[in-house]
């Protein structure tokens, strides 16, 4: 009986050290590779940003590696989310034509990368992060001009899921509306006194096209910081400035009673013929949207976080 025990027990330890059934390993990770630096022969900045963003996902993409709900092509997920917030920001440093063009072959590679094994979830984790970035109301980066190229390609593309095909078209549709540097569709408004008014009727060299609502936090929050700006009232006296808040829902009755709370050297109206979200001259997808207009009115940042605006104004007014 000792001696059968024994065998046993050897048995079962050569199984343990020699091949018999493990444990599963877990999934290895890797860091996102930085790319490398431009040459040193590129010394032109605008070329310097150029050589970024185009070599930026290089050695990304030059691996095959998991994919699962951690992490994307071996990238943890907080890392590669940082990673395209960085490329995001090189792209809003580059001439809007350049930053497209490479947004558009950026998705080109998702396919490509995707295509090489088409039972990676590489290709829909990766969309879905450049969704959320580009295309969520809350994203502090979001950038339709950027999403767009994206988009377009996501509603044809044979790797996207037959359900989203009509959601992405729809996006892209609404995306192609008053895009950076064309002259955004003109409308008229009524004041608290009932006289009307056109966006295209403003002058001044900057609008600031603001989409609110009455006792919206987010609007009253927006409204404290332009308020808050040095030279704020100066920008707007001296007609380098014009701040136009816009109502377009229903509601006027709340929108009358909130009147006295809007500065008094704002433009402020509301839509009277309902024709900006019922005609979608705009695409307003969540109250406050902001956009910044020049002086014939042509889009200079379109949807975007005051932040950017505030720091867009700054720079080019602050030592006029």
């Amino acid at each position: 009986m000792v001696k059968k025990l024994i065998i046993s027990a050897c048995v079962l330890l050569a199984a343990v050290s020699c091949g018999g059934p493990k444990a599963p390993s877990a999934p290895a990770y890797r860091s996102f590779p930085l790319p490398d630096p431009a040459p040193l022969m590129v010394t032109d900045e605008a070329d310097r940003i150029a050589y970024s963003i185009n070599h930026f996902w290089d050695k990304y993409l030059a691996v095959q590696a998991v994919t699962d709900s951690a992490a994307v092509l071996g990238v943890r997920n907080e890392e590669i989310e940082k990673s395209f917030a960085t490329y995001v920001a090189l792209l809003n440093l580059a001439p809007m034509d350049l930053a497209k063009k490479s947004a558009a072959d950026l998705f080109r590679r998702i396919e490509s990368k995707q295509a090489e094994d088409d039972s990676s979830l590489f290709y829909l984790r990766f969309t879905e992060i450049v969704s959320r970035y580009l295309y969520d109301p809350n994203s502090p980066i979001r950038n339709e001009d950027l999403y767009l190229p994206f988009v377009e390609g996501m509603a044809v593309s044979p790797f996207t899921r037959e359900d989203m095909i009509p959601a992405y078209s729809y996006e892209a549709k609404m995306c192609r509306l008053n895009p950076y540097g064309s002259k955004v569709a003109d409308f008229k408004f009524k004041d608290i006194n009932g006289r009307v008014h056109s966006l295209y009727g403003i002058r001044a060299t900057y609008t600031v096209l603001f989409f609110s609502n009455p006792y919206c936090p987010n609007c009253k929050e927006i409204m404290e910081e332009f308020r808050s700006l040095e030279n704020f009232n100066w920008w707007i006296s001296a007609g380098d400035l014009a701040i136009a808040s816009i109502y377009i829902d229903r509601e006027l009755d709340e929108w009358r009673e909130y009147q006295p709370n809007y500065p008094d050297n704002w433009i402020t109206g509301y839509d009277f013929n309902y024709i900006i979200r019922e005609d979608v001259l705009y695409n307003v997808r969540a109250i406050p949207s902001l956009y910044l207009l020049d002086a014939e009115k042509r889009v200079i940042l379109k949807d975007a976080p005051q932040e950017q605006i505030i720091q867009y104004l700054t720079r080019k007014l602050q030592n006029k």
